[in-house]
């Protein structure tokens, strides 16, 4: 369900990037307080055209009775509708409707000993969770480790400098630029797989680590995943949420290419109501339920936000690309609706799980 909020203030952070801010009204209160590190999902309407798109949170998660605040970051992406919008036309006092905040990429504050790699806008969610934690939580530590392009171009550098000096003891960062060279730290380069491998165990005790927390480009959350693996890291501490998959060539298929049926049926529970509709030649059950539900929840229809996931019933599904889900949810039975096809004549699934 989307309610309609109002820009309360837009700040550049870079010549790429703002933080927008919406006000929440009283009696949505309860509805948008945040976990740090979920994501607004909001919808727009562009020349006409409606737009939606996955925003992570980016401030600190407020505890009752205080109201709830929504900050996120948009970054300018080529050709991308909404966030070219968002940092040459969106205002102060326009509205925009937004679901309320979704996600399992979360750090609920508790004692403990935290990291997380992010690159670029990747820093978002983490904001909020390092933010979250070191205020709530005396025993807790969180190690950041961060790659950006340039200083200039490097999002929420006052924030993170912030944390860096009200807690000095118990929040560590180390930065990477892989076009500048810096005056002080890492040399200029990327955090790929090898240079990972080497410099995660002169910073901390990485089998120790209670939550790694991986976030930003396809490339550099797999060479985080592969270097925490090689260096044994619990695969059940290792979280991880991608921002940008720049080439969908790449991607590796979740599921062995099976002929679809020649007819298919398929059943979807939503808010509670079900409904049964045939799948036509080559749609995903996302848009098999879009024909009939407009309300069905999406964002990216790439597999990479994870709004449209949902459980599957009854029947089979090939699904094309997944890069929100975690096995343990796929092993429970849960896909990603933009991306599953129906491999089975009959099949069912439910959003509300």
């Amino acid at each position: 369900m989307f309610h309609l909020l109002r820009v309360s203030m837009i700040e550049r952070i870079t010549d790429d990037a703002v933080a927008v801010t919406f006000a929440v009204p009283s009696e949505l209160r309860e509805t948008f307080r945040h976990t740090p590190g979920q994501h607004l999902n909001v919808r727009y309407s562009v020349g006409g055209e409606e737009i939606r798109r996955s925003y992570s949170i980016c401030a600190p998660a407020a505890e009752q009775p205080g109201d709830p605040v929504l900050r996120v970051g948009i970054r300018m992406v080529d050709g991308g509708a909404f966030s070219t919008y968002a940092l040459k036309e969106l205002a102060v006092g326009d509205q925009v409707e937004a679901m309320a905040p979704m996600g399992r990429f979360v750090l609920a504050p508790r004692p403990g000993h935290f990291a997380a790699i992010v690159g670029g806008s990747g820093i978002t969610p983490v904001l909020s969770m390092a933010s979250t934690l070191l205020a709530r939580e005396p025993l807790a530590r969180f190690c950041l480790i961060r790659s950006d392009r340039t200083a200039s171009s490097t999002m929420f550098l006052d924030e993170v400098a912030d944390l860096k000096d009200r807690y000095p003891d118990r929040f560590q960062l180390v930065t990477a630029l892989s076009r500048e060279e810096q005056a002080a730290g890492l040399p200029s380069g990327r955090l790929d797989h090898e240079r990972l491998t080497g410099l995660l165990p002169a910073l901390l005790p990485v089998a120790d680590v209670d939550g790694w927390f991986l976030c930003g480009p396809l490339g550099l959350v797999r060479a985080a995943e592969g270097a925490l693996r090689a260096l044994g890291a619990d695969r059940s501490r290792v979280h991880q949420e991608i921002f940008h998959v720049a080439d969908e060539g790449t991607a590796t298929p979740t599921a062995t290419r099976v002929a679809a049926p020649s007819e298919s049926r398929l059943t979807a529970t939503l808010d509670g109501r079900s409904g049964s509709w045939p799948v036509q030649d080559g749609e995903s059950l996302l848009d098999t339920v879009l024909r009939s539900r407009s309300d069905a929840p999406y964002a990216c229809k790439g597999g990479v936000c994870g709004t449209c996931r949902a459980f599957l019933v009854s029947g089979e599904v090939r699904m094309d690309r997944n890069f929100a889900l975690e096995p343990e949810e796929t092993g429970a039975g849960f896909v990603l609706a933009c991306q599953s096809h129906a491999v089975t004549p009959e099949v069912e699934i439910d959003f509300d799980r």
